[in-house]
């Protein structure tokens, strides 16, 4: 099709074979063929010339429609690949999404504003293929063999904390074997063991079981709820945690332990032909979460060391 439309701009075999950089009788074949394909003649020849036939005329103008059509899609594909644009679906940990992405997104598209972010939040690693997800961004100590790409953004963990009523009714622990005396409320998570808790602190790792939980929840804003009202102690992510810990509604137990950190990875499904605006938005995770997470780490330790 590309060679008919070729020779009938160019005048000629021999004019379109030296703009394809071929041979004449490529060019005089693969009319041929076509032709043969249809059935009918496009081109009336003659020695010195050529002259569309009445059914080449109207093929001609398919033909230029379909080329267009091609190039354009073509031009579409290869572009997806320079310049970010379209819609990015991204996939995320609730709380996490909240407290770091959903910012992240506004000060991602005041860099590429023709990228259109649709955001899922829920508490799952999501199958990126079937539901046609282009990133999700997990939380976890280790990474399930998916086949995936990954790219690791930074560390989180989580802290001990408790209503200021909460710690004038009961008391404060001072090491974490009290906290068996204690109501701890239960996140239950993917990456999270709600019936045990590994802190880590001056004596190494701690293993604190978490027996017979009064409240638990699978989304750590609504923990940092109940931890607010005064319901028990929670181990809540630094994310879901500073605000309270700012305003003085929660206050941080046992100081000196943290949990075990969990790692915050970028998946998407390969490497290869990457769209532009999955590469961007991985990119631009890469250089800004950490940057946030050092943030939330420089306030708990100002808040931790004024009281």
């Amino acid at each position: 099709m590309r060679v008919f439309v070729r020779v009938v701009d160019a005048g000629s075999f021999t004019a379109a074979a030296q703009q394809m950089n071929s041979t004449t009788a490529y060019a005089s074949r693969a009319v041929s063929d076509l032709e043969a394909h249809l059935r009918t003649r496009l081109l009336n020849r003659t020695t010195r010339r050529i002259a569309l036939t009445e059914a080449g005329e109207r093929y001609l103008q398919r033909c230029e429609q379909i080329l267009a059509y091609v190039d354009q899609a073509e031009a579409e594909a290869g572009d997806a690949h320079a310049r970010p644009s379209g819609k990015l679906k991204v996939h995320c940990f609730t709380s996490l999404g909240q407290h770091y992405l959903v910012p992240a997104i506004g000060r991602y598209r005041q860099r590429y504003p023709d990228v259109h972010v649709e955001l899922t939040l829920a508490q799952r690693m999501p199958d990126l293929l079937d539901e046609g997800y282009d990133v999700a961004i997990v939380v976890g100590r280790e990474l399930p063999d998916s086949g995936l790409v990954s790219q690791r953004l930074g560390d989180s963990y989580s802290v001990i904390c408790a209503s200021p009523d909460y710690v004038g009714a009961h008391g404060k622990p001072q090491t974490p074997a009290d906290l068996a005396q204690h109501a701890c409320l239960g996140m239950v998570a993917p990456g999270f063991h709600f019936d045990e808790w590994t802190l880590s602190g001056p004596r190494g790792d701690e293993l604190v079981p978490v027996t017979a939980p009064p409240f638990r929840v699978n989304v750590a804003e609504a923990l940092a709820v109940a931890v607010r009202e005064g319901m028990g102690i929670g181990g809540l992510p630094l994310y879901s945690a500073i605000g309270g810990l700012r305003s003085g509604q929660i206050v941080r137990l046992l100081p000196e332990y943290r949990s075990q950190p969990m790692s915050i990875y970028a998946l998407y499904p390969s490497r290869q032909y990457l769209d532009a605006k999955i590469r961007t938005w991985v990119d631009f995770l890469r250089d800004e979460l950490p940057a946030t997470l050092e943030a939330d780490e420089a306030a708990l330790a100002q808040i931790t060391a004024a009281t």
